[in-house]
Parts: structure tokens; C-alpha cells; sequence
């Protein structure tokens, strides 16, 4: 989750494009198999527990990436350093906002 304020979110948009293009060349099958892959983007609210609060003025960006085990996230942090164009980019703008990330995280619920 990358929380960036308004002067940010044109580089975030162009820089999950390239991501979501790059990402069309995983694997998507075996064990580093790629199973789902989402980004979402949408504002900051004054009070996160409250849809109806008022947005901050930032926006937060959501990368949801699910693997079929913890081989292909190991793949893709390689692949990414090795072969993605934009992640020297993708480093300096995250380092611009606020970041949190799960790795090797396990799902608890789903439907």
C-alpha cells in the first residue's frame, strides 16, 4: 500500500501501468505461479474506519499479488531488480509517500 500526496499520483499512475504490463509475463503456473493481481487507487479518508469522512488530499494505491507459494514472490523481487524497466523509478517514488507491505503474508479468510 503506498500512501503519496497529490503532486505524486500521475508518477504512481504511470508507474503501476508499467508494472501491470510487465507483470503479464509471470509465470502462471507451478510453484512461483501468479494466481491473482489487482491494483487499486482511491483517496485517503481523515478517518479510514469512516467511507463517509473526509479525503486527506492524498491518495493510496493498493497492489494485491498472490502467489502460489513463497518461491514466487522470492522469483518476483528477483525478476523485478533483473528485469523491470521501471523499478529503479518505482523505488524512488515509493520512498516520496508512505509504504507498507505484507511478504510472504497467508491468507486467514477468503470467499
Amino acid at each position: 500500500m503506498y500512501t503519496v500526496g497529490p503532486e505524486d499520483v500521475a508518477e504512481g499512475d504511470r508507474i503501476f501501468a508499467s508494472h501491470a504490463e510487465w507483470m503479464k509475463g509471470h509465470t502462471r503456473e507451478g510453484d512461483e505461479a501468479l494466481l491473482e493481481y489487482s491494483i487499486s487507487k482511491g483517496p485517503e479518508l481523515s478517518n479510514p474506519m469512516d467511507p463517509s469522512s473526509n479525503p486527506t488530499g492524498k491518495t493510496i494505491f493498493v497492489i494485491d499479488e498472490y502467489y502460489a507459494s513463497p518461491a514466487g514472490i522470492a522469483r518476483h523481487w528477483q525478476d523485478a531488480a533483473d528485469n523491470w524497466s521501471d523499478m529503479t523509478a518505482a523505488v524512488a517514488w515509493s520512498a516520496k509517500g508512505t509504504v507498507a507491505t505484507l511478504h510472504n503474508g497467508t491468507a486467514v479468510q477468503a470467499l
